[in-house]
């Protein structure tokens, strides 16, 4: 299966519409994904990236279709994570022997991976590939998200080759932005950035403005996996320098887990009285252990402030609340203020292990939150409303 991007571009990489859990199972995949592969022909013949290792087979079979394989003249691997180069043991047991233009990091990884001396051909921003009529002109992207990450401009076409950048895990039959669903895009795009981009935001505005830069017109942005971006290409990249600028709308979100629905019970008034401060304000739930945790940590993306709740269990917390709680503070989010709450039994440690916890990931506290005994009668819930009032005041 291909796409053609031009008259001398083609994809050639895999959708896959079965996919629901990637990186292992830390990220959740409703929409499948793609493994973006692309081919360029020009008088010499490269290849940019592969697909994921299940895939290599068939990768190969049909990239053979299209091409014959020895007129590959240039394999380019902009990242060794398997995602992306996984089919390569494959194909290169078919041409043995021909140059891997890499960075020096991927060089690294590349062998971690597969133990393989490969012939790599080192590269570093700047340096170009001659193609005949058209050049790829490399890019290294350090730590967006890997550390041998790297990009490519090819002149002529004005193609930007984006690696994970700007990327979705998407899976879709039509290849381009203009002709998807823009409300999923979007919202895939952002998901694919809160969970995987937000901690290297400093170095995404300075890779951005790095290439701007550059002043080259860009037709299209590639990226590996999801839509290639062909309609008002830089949106997606304008869209990056907003999330990157410490983002946030104005929400509130309130995640909780709960043993006998007390904390529930408290989540729900706290929300009430949000609401009766600034009825302007969207302010969204979660049972953080019946949701998605990545769909959960993008609300947590778009907001401004968020409350954790959770009972004391054992004195600790619950196990969902301590697992997002590890996420959040990875991910490195800044500009939020937060607090937490929870019921408990008898020794009420959850709601300082929650505070402390969520000071170490970084945000703002505002309070000593809310800890209430047993069930919330008709106190407690007065005093869970007047919580969430005080807490928007200060959101």
């Amino acid at each position: 299966m291909k796409f053609k991007i031009t008259e001398n571009v083609d994809w050639v990489g895999k959708i896959d519409w079965e996919l629901r859990k990637f990186h292992g199972e830390e990220y959740s995949t409703h929409r499948g994904t793609s493994y973006n592969s692309y081919l360029i022909k020009d008088e010499k013949t490269a290849l940019i990236d592969t697909v994921w290792t299940p895939f290599a087979k068939e990768y190969v079979e049909n990239l053979a279709k299209e091409i014959d394989l020895n007129k590959i003249d240039y394999i380019i691997a902009n990242h060794a994570e398997m995602d992306h180069s996984g089919a390569l043991p494959e194909l290169l047991l078919h041409i043995p022997g021909k140059p891997i233009y890499c960075s020096a990091n991927a060089v690294k990884s590349l062998k971690g991976h597969y133990h393989q001396d490969w012939n790599f051909q080192v590269v570093k921003t700047g340096d170009k590939l001659s193609l005949g009529k058209k050049e790829l002109i490399f890019v290294e992207a350090m730590m967006l998200h890997w550390p041998d990450s790297m990009m490519e401009y090819l002149t002529g076409e004005a193609i930007l080759f984006s690696n994970d950048a700007f990327g979705q895990h998407y899976a879709s039959e039509h290849m381009f932005n203009d002709l998807v669903v823009q409300s999923e895009l979007f919202e895939e795009a952002t998901k694919y950035y809160a969970n995987i981009l937000t901690p290297f935001s400093p170095l995404v505005t300075k890779k951005i403005n790095e290439v701007v830069a550059f002043n080259l017109p860009v037709s299209a942005i590639c990226p590996s996996h999801g839509v290639i971006w062909r309609e008002n290409p830089l949106q997606i990249a304008e869209k990056y320098l907003e999330w990157a600028a410490d983002y946030q709308e104005n929400q509130i979100t309130i995640i909780y887990d709960t043993m006998w629905d007390g904390t529930r019970t408290l989540a729900e008034i706290i929300a009430k009285g949000i609401k009766q401060v600034d009825e302007k304000v969207t302010v969204k739930l979660y049972n953080i252990s019946r949701s998605d945790i990545n769909d959960v940590v993008t609300e947590v993306f778009k907001s401004k402030a968020i409350l954790l709740g959770s009972p004391t269990i054992n004195k600790g917390i619950l196990n969902a609340a301590a697992a997002l709680l590890e996420m959040i503070k990875g991910l490195k989010f800044k500009n939020k203020k937060a607090a937490a709450f929870g019921c408990y039994g008898w020794s009420g440690e959850s709601v300082k292990i929650l505070t402390d916890r969520l000071a170490e990931a970084g945000l703002e506290i505002i309070g000593a939150g809310l800890k209430t005994m047993w069930q919330p009668g008709d106190a407690e819930l007065a005093q869970a409303l007047e919580f969430g009032k005080a807490f928007a005041k200060k959101a």
